[in-house]
C-alpha cells in the first residue's frame, strides 16, 4: 500500500465534514439575513402608520381650526377643569360630547377635533394693539390601525 492512497482514503470523510459545515454556516446566514428582513418591514410599516396618522391628526386639526375662523363661530368660555386640556384625546373612538371634559369632538378627515374657548387677551400675536382675542384651544385626534394614535394641538387667536 502506497502512502499517496492511504491518504486519499483518509481524507474523503473530510470533505463531507467540511461540506457540512459551510453548509450550516451557509443556513445560519440565511435565517438571521430572513429576521432582519422581516425585522425591518415591521419598523417600516410602523413609521407609515405613524406618518400617516400624523398626517390625519394635522388635517382634522386644520378643519377645527378653519371652522373657529369663521365669522359666526361662537363657544361659550370654558370654566373649571373643563380649561385643561382634554385628557381623553388618549382614549377618544368617536365623535360626540364629552361629559367630563365639556369638549365635543367632531369627526373630520378620518379623524377628530375639538375645540375649547380659553377666554379672551390683549396680547395676542399678531393682533392689532388694544384689540382683544378670543383664544380658542383646538386639539386633533387620529386613530390608524389598533395602536397607533397621533394627538396635535394649537391655540387660535381669534379678533
Amino acid at each position: 500500500m502506497s502512502f499517496s492512497t492511504a491518504t486519499s482514503h483518509a481524507q474523503r470523510g473530510m470533505a463531507l465534514l467540511v461540506s457540512l459545515v459551510f453548509l450550516l454556516l451557509l443556513t445560519l446566514i440565511g435565517i438571521s439575513s430572513m429576521q432582519n428582513a422581516t425585522l425591518q418591514e415591521k419598523m417600516a410599516s410602523s413609521v407609515t402608520l405613524r406618518n400617516q396618522s400624523f398626517q390625519i391628526a394635522e388635517a382634522a386639526l386644520r378643519i377645527g381650526e378653519s371652522a373657529v375662523q369663521l365669522g359666526t363661530y361662537a363657544l361659550p368660555v370654558c370654566s373649571g377643569n373643563q380649561c385643561l386640556p382634554p385628557a381623553e384625546s388618549s382614549t377618544i373612538t368617536a365623535a360626540g360630547l364629552n361629559s367630563t371634559s365639556g369638549v365635543t369632538w367632531i369627526a373630520a378627515a378620518n379623524g377628530f377635533y375639538g375645540v375649547q374657548n380659553i377666554g379672551t387677551t390683549l396680547n395676542a400675536v399678531n393682533v392689532p394693539s388694544n384689540t382683544s382675542a378670543t383664544l380658542y384651544r383646538v386639539t386633533a385626534v387620529a386613530i390608524v390601525g389598533n395602536n397607533v394614535r397621533s394627538v396635535v394641538e394649537s391655540i387660535y387667536a381669534k379678533y
